[in-house]
């Protein structure tokens, strides 16, 4: 199978959306990103911007947005991946949640569009902790969750991208579901401890409940809709079902997955977690 002319990456400036662009690019292909500010604009909510994004593409990275936990999210995946198929865009490379009933849903539309497709299972992002909502409470010294003794693989966003990017590249992983996790389970307190470790601070980690939790988002100005999500994902998905690990890191590159370390290493070495990063 002949390597795709061109990749629409949806999410092309977030979390792990950038890396796909970074990998794509590194190996030659061209890439359009997929975003509200993007040269053509791409908009969940607008369905108007779906054809225009998509014309000349060939492949897809499919993150959506806010989380595919929110409700409208399997019909929207389905009725974009049709789309994607009717315009010439067979290969779709679907980024997913591990035990989310909502996120399966979502991959049933995918595979029912008639796509190419491939679904990539991830677990909890090492860079929530460097680049999202966890950064300033543990600039400021200490993490509070909803989330007590439960152990998690955390998997480092850059690998989730390499596994894309091949995937979306090489081809010949039509119909797979790749399990993506770091190579070892850890609590919430023990990845706090080893950024800790990292950047040579005291960085702690409290347990409260989760209708603290909801009113303390509330009080720094977090939308409903929002600290509705988090809670839900905190409460539910976080709740052992996933203290496991997965091979698709492996499966697909041919070595083990970066374990937290890695990355709390990397990112120290940044001063992203150092109190002057925000003065």
């Amino acid at each position: 199978m002949s390597s795709p002319s061109l990749t629409l990456v949806l999410g092309g400036t977030g979390k792990t959306g950038r890396r796909v662009v970074r990998q794509l690019t590194g190996r030659g292909h061209e890439v359009r990103i997929g975003s509200r500010s993007g040269g053509i604009p791409f908009d969940w909510n607008d369905a108007t911007t779906w054809r225009p994004a998509l014309d000349g593409v060939d492949a897809v990275y499919v993150s959506y947005q806010p989380d595919l936990a929110v409700p409208g999210a399997p019909e929207a995946i389905g009725a974009f991946a049709e789309l994607a198929v009717r315009t010439g865009a067979h290969r779709l490379v679907l980024l997913s949640g591990r035990g989310e009933p909502e996120a399966e849903a979502c991959e049933k539309a995918l595979a029912a569009s008639g796509a190419e497709w491939t679904v990539l299972r991830a677990s909890f992002f090492a860079q929530n902790f460097s680049e999202g909502e966890f950064l300033a409470p543990i600039i400021d010294g200490s993490l509070a969750l909803p989330v007590g003794d439960v152990e998690e693989p955390f998997i480092d966003a850059d690998d989730i991208a390499e596994v894309a990017a091949t995937v979306l590249a090489e081809g010949g992983h039509t119909g797979r579901t790749y399990d993506l996790t770091g190579p070892r389970l850890l609590t919430f307190a023990q990845a706090t401890a080893a950024i800790g470790a990292a950047t040579g601070r005291e960085i702690g980690y409290v347990t409260v409940p989760a209708d603290a939790y909801a009113a303390e988002l509330a009080a720094h100005g977090v939308p409903a809709d929002v600290t509705e999500l988090l809670t839900y994902l905190f409460t539910n998905v976080l709740d052992g079902r996933n203290a496991h690990l997965g091979d698709g890191v492996r499966q697909v590159l041919g070595r083990p997955a970066r374990d937290f370390t890695d990355h709390a290493a990397e990112a120290a070495a940044t001063g992203v977690w150092t109190p002057e990063a925000t003065s």
